[in-house]
């Protein structure tokens, strides 16, 4: 029996093309949870310490290059094809690594970071449009979650190799060694990417009709040919060039950016502000469990062991919110995931001025990343490829998690200043609010509430 992509079976190849897609979502946020670690290793050999700008600058210039990367590379990619930059993002993370590895000095580790943060922008728009292009279409919203959900595996395994290794560690100066495990991701997603082809919705639509059934029966065995439900003929085009994207992409679709973009900024607050930061936090809290006597890099590695225990609720929030995805609507998980994560960092808040037992802080601080990656973290990556049509697909996903990235960004720049300016208090005041404002624009710019509102008229 002959299949198309829309309507096919679920099979191997499905999940072989989202573990493959997903590792860009593991290294990006194993890249923040390295450099979460690194940050509080270089204080302990910088003379004098690092200021709180150079703090926010250090942890700021991966998400920098994400934002970058990820509106350039998504652009040139709707141009010019997904695979050849599928192939490119990890090569660009392997290369910076090695280079921090080899030359470890602050200036190359700012310069590599941003590089490397900008490899992993374009995955952060690829991995989301091939996974949405080849799942049939009652799979699609779940699979594009699951592989969001990967990123849990990256916080949850760097910060757990990152215990194992710092709690044995006399000398911080060793810390150049830790980028051994961008150098593994990353060589593992090239490999893994030689064998993969070109995206067929995409060759479809540029006119490309026989390279995308060749690619089809590449990707999905010789019972599946490519069709779309959402390209028309209008939107195919002949020859080899590809076409110019369609003129008015923002007047046409600027209530799509702010309902894709600004909630993305806003959880990029909470994801990188927070997590980049959460081994710092813990110490400011008062969440280690020993002794202030202890050497510096104990503390630090104590740290990082709180981290990595809060780190494990993430992933039980993705769960949570894939088993959700099919059942409530996307915007609503998403809204409610903040308005819950504002309620936990609130409860957080009540518990350190408050002196109550770390127990109940730390079950507060694991609910927020409950919360979060239950709602706001895995939609603001799964709402975009639904929104946008194929034509805006790789821009509009570029741009919303260049929006992310802004007020990751922002985020981890003014965390430091924060906790310099208002201690822990001020830090957690400042997330509250943030969580509540994205959660209010997703539920006012949510388009099925516009329909919802319409059809009651």
């Amino acid at each position: 029996m002959a299949y198309t992509i829309d309507n096919a079976p679920l099979s191997w190849r499905h999940y072989f093309i989202t573990g493959v897609a997903s590792l860009g979502q593991l290294i990006g946020t194993g890249l923040a949870t390295l450099v979460s670690v690194i940050i509080p290793l270089y204080q302990l050999i910088s003379h004098p310490e690092l200021s709180s700008f150079m703090q926010g600058l250090v942890g700021a210039m991966d998400l920098i290059g994400i934002m970058v990367g990820s509106t350039i590379l998504g652009k040139l990619s709707d141009k010019f094809g997904y695979l050849f930059f599928f192939r490119l993002c990890p090569a660009i993370v392997l290369i910076s690594a090695v280079i921090t590895l080899i030359f470890p000095s602050l200036t190359v580790l700012i310069v590599c970071l941003f590089f490397m943060g900008f490899g992993i922008g374009g995955e952060y728009s690829l991995d989301s449009d091939y996974i949405s292009e080849l799942m049939p279409t009652r799979w699609t919203f779940l699979m594009v979650g699951a592989a969001k959900a990967a990123s849990a595996l990256g916080n949850i395994g760097v910060a757990g190799v990152c215990f194992l290794i710092v709690k044995d560690w006399t000398n911080p100066h060793l810390w150049p060694r830790l980028m051994w495990l961008m150098i593994f991701i990353s060589g593992l997603m090239i490999l893994l990417r030689i064998r993969f082809w070109e995206s067929p919705k995409w060759l479809l639509e540029h006119g490309k009709t026989q390279q995308a059934e060749v690619d089809t029966h590449h990707f999905l065995g010789p019972d599946v040919n490519v069709e779309s439900s959402d390209i028309h003929p209008e939107d195919i085009h002949s020859g080899k060039d590809a076409p110019k994207a369609k003129p008015g992409f923002f007047k046409r679709n600027w209530k799509k950016i702010i309902f894709t973009g600004v909630p993305w900024a806003c959880e990029g607050l909470g994801v990188y502000g927070i997590g980049v930061f959460l081994p710092i936090l813990v110490m400011a809290l008062g969440l280690e469990h020993i002794s202030a006597n202890e050497t510096p890099i104990k503390h630090v590695a104590s740290s990082v062991e709180i981290t990595l225990w809060i780190s494990c609720i993430i992933l039980p929030g993705f769960i949570l919110g894939l088993a959700l995805i099919n059942h409530v609507d996307g915007a609503k998980i998403q809204w409610m995931g903040f308005l819950l994560s504002a309620v936990s960092l609130f409860i957080l808040l009540l518990a350190y001025h408050n002196h109550w037992a770390k127990w109940i802080s730390i079950i507060a601080f694991m609910a927020f990343e409950l919360f979060l990656n239950m709602g706001p973290h895995l939609m603001t990556y799964v709402l975009p490829p639904k929104v946008y049509p194929v034509a805006d697909r790789g821009l509009g996903s570029g741009i919303a998690a260049s929006l992310g990235k802004v007020g990751a960004v922002l985020g981890v720049f003014f965390i430091p200043v924060l906790l310099q300016a208002g201690g822990s208090s001020l830090v957690l005041i400042v997330s509250i609010v943030v969580m509540l404002v994205g959660g209010l624009v997703t539920f006012l710019f949510n388009p099925e509430r516009g329909k919802a509102v319409a059809e009651k008229k």
